[in-house]
């Protein structure tokens, strides 16, 4: 008969000492890499360089400033601007008038003063309702010698003069001082 044995290494011999090693050198790496897999902080995560979609990407430009951006879109808002037909106005018109020569005349007894009246509208024409008088000067007490009433209608941008008089009723007087004051110029739109 014919026998057969088994050869083999003995038991603990350096193969079985080597198999055992990489075997645990390899359970120990996969732990390893399973511990830093779920830490999340011994191995980086690998880059995917995944293109963002068309409407994510900008087209540089050469001016570009990631620091100081310029907007796209510049917000623009509607100016208001009055048109001329809504223009106003100051009733009280003495800014718009002007006066010169204030005088008196003892040969025909007549108080004299030349009035300009400048509308400054570019679109409407005023009615100036005109008071002119002659006041007592020195002492100025607020009495007047006489008065002068008259409505001048001016167009727009325009200048209109006329002299205003008066005419004392008196035949003779001693001498006295006297001014000239513009103490009404109502205008209103025609």
């Amino acid at each position: 008969m014919e026998q057969r044995t088994r050869t083999g290494r003995p038991a603990g011999g350096t193969g079985d000492r080597v198999r055992k090693g990489i075997r645990a050198g390899v359970a120990t790496g996969l732990a390893a890499v399973s511990l830093a897999a779920l830490a999340g902080c011994a191995f980086g995560r690998p880059k995917i360089n995944v293109p963002p979609p068309d409407w994510a990407t900008a087209s540089p430009s050469a001016s570009y400033d990631p620091y100081h951006p310029t907007p796209s879109y510049t917000p623009s808002y509607d100016t208001y601007s009055p048109s001329p037909t809504q223009e106003t106005y100051n009733p009280d018109g003495r800014s718009d008038v002007r006066g010169s020569g204030c005088d008196f005349s003892s040969s025909l007894r007549q108080f004299t003063y030349t009035v300009s009246i400048t509308n400054p509208s570019t679109t409407s024409t005023f009615s100036y309702d005109m008071r002119i008088d002659w006041m007592k000067d020195k002492p100025a007490d607020g009495s007047t010698y006489g008065e002068h009433q008259r409505s001048v209608v001016v167009a727009p941008g325009a200048t209109e003069t006329y002299t205003a008089k008066y005419t004392l009723n008196q035949s003779s007087w001693q001498a006295f001082w006297y001014t000239c004051q513009i103490t009404r110029a109502t205008k209103s739109k025609m």
